[in-house]
């Protein structure tokens, strides 16, 4: 039997999960609540779903779990609420820009004893993933170094600098996880510079739109993080992995992977132009591990613990700014 699926969310994030949810042949998206009727009713329309809303979402029981994909401050609240209504949950990052919050919300989804998956999609990218396996097989033998670089193409508008908690805490908190996910060990320190180079409307807003992050471990491993709000050249998503026997890298996708060489050189396409087409593959992925989760009565990965590691590096990276020096992870508390 399918997942029966209700999305929590139209926008633009929704519509990818949606996707995603309708490419799988065991999962079924039953249901769409959103703010706004006609982004709800053309998502609806798409998978053959229904609008409700959230209250007939919660008593259904055609549903069987729910993908929140609201704005961030009302992550907590739907994680609670649905964990409470006995529905598997998949969320989107972060669970709230609130350490406190985030521990209070993952208390209730232990003692309710709901499932809980966060969104960190690049755990799922196929080329990542690829890095992660050789590193698995000890192909490179023992992880030393870590650099993840990720830059989006332009910045986002005013009005999300305003409610998405900030650079860290909205962007590099996937590299966050990512350098969890391949370290093999947890940064306990943390020290990052940031700017704002591309657009002073972004710094008037009190955020920065270009960071640098160093993470390290108790061992003297190593992390480099380099983001950027504006990258001329498209959608910018590199790794390299360094070890002792040897070193694994993940270069730039493309929609289309050819390279013309000519007199006048080699030239290749474009890199994909954002998020949600390099990582469609993920997205399926992630929806697809969900699912299986699911109908094997296990719990998926990453769970709320994830989330809340991701964010304790996002505040501990926000400290080190504001205060000039390395932060341990340690001295963030709720």
């Amino acid at each position: 039997m399918a997942v029966r699926f209700a999305l929590l969310g139209g926008g633009r994030i929704g519509k990818v999960h949606a996707k995603a949810i309708g490419g799988n042949p065991d999962a079924k998206l039953v249901a769409v609540a959103d703010a706004m009727p006609q982004a709800a009713e053309a998502i609806a329309t798409a998978y053959g779903a229904q609008v409700r809303s959230i209250d007939q979402i919660e008593a259904a029981g055609d549903i069987d779990a729910v993908a929140i994909c609201t704005p961030t401050d009302t992550h907590a609240d739907l994680i609670e609420r649905f964990a409470r209504a006995g529905k598997a949950i998949f969320c989107e990052k972060p669970v709230d820009l609130s350490v406190a919050r985030v521990r209070q919300c993952l208390k209730t989804v232990e003692d309710t004893g709901a499932t809980l998956m966060i969104g960190f999609n690049r755990r799922f990218d196929p080329h990542f993933r690829a890095v992660r396996r050789a590193i698995d097989e000890g192909r490179i033998g023992t992880v030393e170094m870590v650099q993840i670089v990720s830059r989006d193409p332009g910045p986002p508008p005013a009005g999300f600098i305003r409610s998405s908690g900030g650079i860290f805490r909205d962007m590099t908190i996937h590299d966050f996880d990512m350098a969890r996910f391949l370290l093999g060990e947890e940064p306990d320190t943390v020290f990052a510079t940031a700017s704002v180079l591309v657009d002073p409307e972004i710094g008037r807003l009190g955020d920065f739109d270009s960071a640098s992050v160093t993470l390290t471990t108790p061992s003297g491993k190593h992390c480099s993080i380099s983001n950027s709000r504006r990258a001329a050249y498209g959608y910018d998503q590199r790794i390299e992995v360094h070890g002792s026997k040897g070193a694994v890298a993940a270069e730039n996708q493309r929609p289309v992977s050819i390279e013309v060489a000519t007199a006048d050189g080699y030239v290749r396409p474009p890199l994909h132009d954002f998020f949600m087409t390099r990582y469609t593959e993920a997205y399926a992925a992630e929806i697809a591990t969900l699912v299986a989760a699911l109908k094997a009565g296990t719990k998926p990965s990453p769970t709320g613990a994830d989330g809340l590691a991701a964010l304790l590096l996002a505040e501990a990276a926000l400290k080190s700014v504001a205060e000039g020096r390395a932060v341990k992870v340690a001295e963030i508390s709720a």
